[in-house]
């Protein structure tokens, strides 16, 4: 064997180097950042006169705090950090239940603690990462019964009050503060599926890069001259000029990017697209995770709904908002599979949520 040749057989006998950890430098900024924006949602917060943080400020503060950090840090490599402190399997099950800690901490003080909800909270959690942790392999039957549970839980609003933990005369959740399970369950997911079982390709990164805003605009510009015509002529959109405050335009997009953009990208394409295209052809996987979003918004009102009886009782169908989110759907997948950054996608989202919602959006029942 040839010196060359022997170099050659170590080379690919050898493993893998392992991926680099966060920067601490990296981290250190994220965390600056989040105390920042935190004083932020508080003004803003202060201005829309959120009853809650009047009410009860110490609570209110520190369970968003805590809900808003794996969303947060997550975004800039703290998932590799967590691994190496949770090398092995019980202990990263079992840190799952954490992620329930700000609905105790919202609750408990208010007097407003329902012990089913909070079974229920922690018992998704850890077995969502049980599954995930015991079927490693992509794409398979584990990842659909996780998927499928995040999606249908929120869709359906179980983890609200309309759900069937609802009790009589109560809410579970203050005013105001009913997006708090949508986000619980984004956080079990980035966990899922960048600590317990790490998924190439999700593209689930905080920091923004010029490429993104690109993509973003681009697909948004695509996105437009089909979505205006079609919505017009069915009657969903209508066209009513606002003049909220300077502010509000820019206030009103990253509220949309951080709490409904990258949430629903994460799930719909980092996630439902990515594991899809493990089975499929690209643009299939594509077209399939698009319909399943589109399908997501059926219960919206919206204008263009109509009562569909099954079973002695009347459910909610937008068809309308389900077409034009399904089309939107596709638009939103091309930017994330560009180069794979769910913030591509997401200021594609963003940006038709709030351009609909201030220029086009129809009123309720009209």
């Amino acid at each position: 064997m040839t010196l060359v040749e022997h170099t050659r057989v170590n080379m690919v006998d050898a493993p893998a180097p392992a991926s680099p950890g966060p920067s601490t430098r990296r981290l250190r900024v994220a965390a600056g950042v989040f105390c920042a924006l935190l004083i932020i949602f508080w003004f803003i917060a202060k201005y829309f006169q959120v009853q809650q943080v009047e009410d009860h400020p110490v609570s209110t503060l520190v369970s968003f705090a805590l809900l808003f950090a794996p969303y947060w840090f997550f975004g800039f490599g703290a998932a590799e950090w967590l691994r190496s402190v949770l090398p092995r399997a019980p202990g990263r099950i079992g840190a799952a239940a954490l992620l329930a800690l700000p609905y105790f901490v919202l609750a408990i003080p208010r007097g407003e603690f329902h012990w089913t909800l909070a079974v229920t909270l922690v018992g998704l959690a850890l077995l969502s990462a049980a599954v995930v942790e015991t079927w490693k392999k992509p794409g398979n039957w584990a990842d659909v019964f996780v998927l499928a549970t995040a999606g249908l839980v929120i869709d359906l609003g179980l983890l609200n009050t309309s759900g069937p933990l609802a009790v009589p005369g109560t809410t579970l959740w203050p005013p105001g503060l009913g997006g708090f399970p949508k986000m619980m369950m984004m956080n079990v997911a980035l966990y899922c599926y960048l600590v317990v079982k790490p998924l190439e390709g999700i593209g689930y990164d905080l920091t923004p890069r010029f490429s993104d805003v690109k993509t973003g605009l681009r697909e948004l510009l695509f996105y437009m001259p089909v979505v205006l015509p079609l919505g017009f002529w069915l009657g969903f959109l209508q066209f009513h000029p606002a003049r909220p405050p300077v502010f509000l335009v820019p206030a009103a997009w990253i509220f949309t990017f951080a709490f409904v953009a990258m949430p629903e990208e994460l799930f719909f394409r980092g996630l439902v697209q990515n594991l899809l295209e493990r089975r499929m052809a690209r643009n299939l996987a594509l077209l399939v995770a698009s319909i399943l979003f589109g399908l997501s918004h059926f219960n919206k009102h919206a204008g263009g709904q109509f009562l569909l009886p099954i079973a002695g009782h009347t459910l909610l169908f937008n068809w309308r908002y389900v077409l034009l989110a399904t089309i939107a759907g596709i638009f939103y997948g091309r930017a994330w599979r560009d180069k794979r950054r769910l913030f591509a996608s997401s200021i594609t989202h963003a940006s038709v949520d709030t351009v609909w919602s201030l220029l086009f959006r129809k009123a309720v029942g009209s």
